[in-house]
């Protein structure tokens, strides 16, 4: 990490920075500090505590850090935290010592019980440094600078230029592994993208970590090859596991690395349902082969087969494979309540899932295995952004939505989605026109012209009004589609969605495209 700014207020926490790399963070268990865990500790380690404590703070205000907005020839730093921003640093640090001192304590105090740990047990953490040599080193070496690219040959116009939609590039993957220390993981994240010029999302926890990031073909080139090095990722981690589209950084507003309970938010705590039980993975080929056999079969109703779309209902809409079973949900997180209330629509038969480019299915098929109903669940591995890499035209039609400022990816020429309005065969998704609606709508040319950008009547009505106050914050639960759409749907017969048919459910959505 970064240690050129010392601090000049002694233990003050407001100006704490990182600059002792003889701790580190290994125990991310919550507990709370006390004189007695302190008295616990000798001499030496005492003497430590407020090395500690500082090292909290500067690891948790790093992660709050975040490049310029669009602007990458700035270097001056800037941070944002609870919806906040701060130019400076003594506001973050201010911020963080009266807003967060929860937070940092208990940092302090799982780095204090960690090195009371070692003083009794340095004989078997020296024969686990001797098996995992790389990892051990990797955790130790806390100065930033060691792990990240070598750039100083590339002068930072390289680095950012082609960061356009024709010479640009956008990553997205994941990796399900033990993360022992995912706060330290997010610190090396956030400076690895500030280094490279890299905008994007990424999600770290104790179960792995998941990204999709922007920038210019170069910065993506050497950010997967600074995380393919890395030792935490060595046996999990291969280059065909980065999924890569045209774009650049700017499809991302900015930069967010933090830290979670999932990497993938399903509303599960990865204890209960692990990433370790998935699916059956098949790669495109074999996917392939089984969604021609199902769409092959005379009665595709009385199939043992379900090709299930674990995706939201927006996601779906604009593209799919043929003959697929797409639950009308709004959020990931609804899913396992989704399986919950359709469970006899699984029993005793062989799905096939799939979803954007993998991670959903790898929790949302662990969970479906976890019923023990199904007879075998599948999946595909690489998501549908590996099987349109290798099928273009293969049984996927439409669009594939993205979660970035592109709304959506082009492989085929089929439109399988509708005008909200008027019908017409359209795909290209916009934000709804109301301030404050975060809802997308499908509204072809010809009706943008005639004024219906917004998601309902509703919010077509609001948007015509000036907004007055507070009430406009509000405009998106007053939403219609909020109302109308049913949390979690029901499959009423176990009819799939067959080539032609049309969409089942409802036709208005609560977070995402109202369809009318």
């Amino acid at each position: 990490m970064p240690s050129s700014t010392s601090p000049d207020q002694g233990d003050d926490l407001e100006a704490c920075v990182l600059r002792f790399s003889d701790l580190d963070l290994k125990d991310t268990s919550l507990i709370n500090p006390s004189s007695c865990l302190k008295a616990e500790l000798d001499a030496s380690t005492k003497k430590k505590y407020s090395f500690a404590r500082k090292k909290a703070f500067a690891l948790f205000v790093k992660t709050k850090e975040v490049p310029a907005k669009r602007n990458f020839e700035c270097k001056e730093k800037w941070w944002k935290c609870c919806q906040q921003s701060f130019t400076d640093q003594t506001s973050i640090h201010r911020h963080v010592a009266t807003q967060h001192a929860n937070e940092i304590y208990e940092q302090t105090a799982s780095i204090l019980k960690q090195l009371a740990a070692a003083l009794s047990t340095s004989k078997s953490l020296m024969s686990a440094d001797q098996k995992n040599p790389g990892k051990e080193c990797l955790m130790h070496s806390h100065e930033m600078s060691a792990w990240l690219p070598d750039v100083s040959c590339i002068s930072p116009d390289e680095l950012i230029s082609g960061q356009g939609s024709d010479e640009g590039e956008v990553l997205l993957y994941y990796c399900y592994c033990d993360l022992e220390d995912p706060q330290w993981m997010c610190a090396w994240q956030t400076a690895l993208c500030q280094h490279l010029h890299l905008t994007g999302k990424v999600r770290v926890a104790t179960e792995g970590i998941n990204g999709t990031v922007g920038g210019s073909k170069l910065a993506t080139r050497l950010y997967v090859e600074i995380m393919l090095s890395c030792p935490l990722f060595k046996d999990y981690l291969c280059k065909d596991d980065f999924k890569t589209s045209k774009g650049g950084a700017h499809c991302f507003p900015e930069l967010r690395v933090g830290v979670f309970e999932e990497i993938v938010p399903m509303g599960i705590s990865p204890s209960k349902i692990s990433y370790k039980k998935p699916g059956i993975h098949l790669s495109p080929g074999e996917f392939h082969k089984e969604v021609e056999k199902f769409l092959s079969q005379a009665n595709q109703e009385q199939s043992d087969t379900i090709l299930l779309d674990c995706r939201n209902f927006y996601e779906s809409k604009i593209g799919r494979f043929q003959g697929c079973l797409a639950p009308d949900i709004r959020k990931f997180s609804y899913f396992p309540s989704y399986v919950d209330k359709n469970l006899e629509l699984f029993r005793e038969k062989r799905v096939l899932m799939y979803c954007t480019g993998g991670i959903r299915c790898e929790r949302g098929s662990a969970y479906l295995k976890a019923k023990g109903v199904c007879k075998e669940v599948f999946q595909l591995k690489g998501g549908i952004h590996k099987y349109l890499e290798e099928f273009p035209d293969g049984f996927y039609k439409g669009k594939l939505f993205v979660f970035d400022e592109r709304y959506a990816l082009t492989y085929n020429s089929d439109v399988v989605s509708e005008c909200s309005y008027c019908g017409a065969q359209w795909d290209q998704y916009k934000l709804c026109s109301t301030p404050q609606c975060r809802q997308l709508v499908l509204t072809c040319p010809p009706c943008q012209g005639q004024g219906f950008t917004a998601c309902c009547v509703t919010c077509q009505d609001k948007g015509s009004r000036k907004a007055s106050g507070p009430t406009q914050d509000s405009f998106k639960e007053e939403c219609d589609c909020t109302a109308r759409r049913p949390r979690i749907p029901r499959e009423l017969s176990q009819q799939l969605l067959l080539p032609g048919n049309p969409e089942p459910g409802p036709a208005v959505g609560e977070d995402g495209p109202c369809l009318v």
